[in-house]
């Protein structure tokens, strides 16, 4: 298993500095999240960027379907090369909130999953190179050579991490066929356990087996808080999503007040992951 640490406030200097403690204290990831209006998410990972040489950066997480997927594919290859290939997307249709819709329309929920899916074909095809050609409803892509960046380090595109909420069939068949399962669960309220991964898991495999899709390398994440003072409750607390298959335990206090983020980043961070 590897771990990760999602950073809920900050600025981009927070990012900068706290992805290298996260580094120094043998973490495998740090994870910023993407809002509609205010710390840009990759710039953010941009200046980690700079600060770090090994661990992994990305998104926990991106709501593709208010995002253009071509001005995000520019972002994720220029941040995958800037930390020489060690960016992870991860993307969901995005929970609403009056962040959002102060400023955007919600256009439904089957229209955002449409936009989900057409916005992942489009990332794949842009960041795997050109030429492209793409027609969907909502996004069209045409070959162009005019001033096409370059390619990221990572071939033949950045692993991308998919929400899927079991046992939904359709979100659960888009998270199988990305490289990564965010898990959820439907319906809402209902609390996910490490057995509900197992099932959902179980699900993933048989149809990555069906569909000639390889298992290894597939990335499962959990989520939530562990004790910084106690690494013996932490890892009686992960040990349950590791047997039940998870490859990511993603530390994240979604609870801790924005004036006090800092000091919590530093005390969790440096106390080290729950291994």
């Amino acid at each position: 298993m590897k771990y990760g640490f999602v950073l809920p406030w900050g600025t981009a200097r927070d990012a900068a500095d706290l992805a290298a403690v996260a580094e120094r204290h043998g973490w495998d990831g740090f994870f910023v999240w993407e809002p509609v209006w205010g710390v840009d998410a990759w710039v953010a990972l941009g200046a980690a960027a700079m600060t770090t040489s090994r661990i992994r950066l990305g998104t926990l997480l991106t709501p593709l379907p208010r995002r253009r997927p071509w001005d995000l594919a520019g972002q994720v290859a220029t941040v995958d090369g800037l930390s020489g290939g060690r960016v992870t997307l991860s993307v969901g249709l995005g929970a609403l909130h009056g962040g959002w819709t102060a400023f955007e329309r919600d256009q439904g929920r089957r229209t955002r999953a449409e936009q989900l899916d057409e916005g992942l074909d489009v990332l794949r095809g842009l960041l795997a190179g050109q030429p492209f050609t793409y027609a969907g409803t909502h996004y069209r892509v045409e070959p162009t050579d005019f001033m096409v960046p370059p390619p990221p380090v990572q071939r033949p595109h950045p692993p991308i991490w998919v929400v899927g909420a079991w046992p939904a069939p359709k979100s659960m068949r888009r998270a199988a066929r990305a490289d990564g399962w965010l898990p959820n669960v439907v319906p809402a309220g209902t609390e996910f356990t490490p057995a509900l991964l197992a099932e959902g898991l179980a699900w993933i495999r048989a149809l990555r087996q069906a569909e000639g899709l390889p298992l290894d390398g597939y990335d499962v994440t959990a989520e939530g808080v562990t004790p910084a003072g106690d690494p013996d409750a932490a890892r009686e607390k992960v040990a349950p999503w590791a047997a039940a298959g998870a490859t990511w335990w993603i530390e994240g206090d979604w609870s801790v007040a924005r004036e006090r983020v800092r000091g919590y980043a530093e005390e969790r961070l440096a106390a080290g992951p729950p291994r």
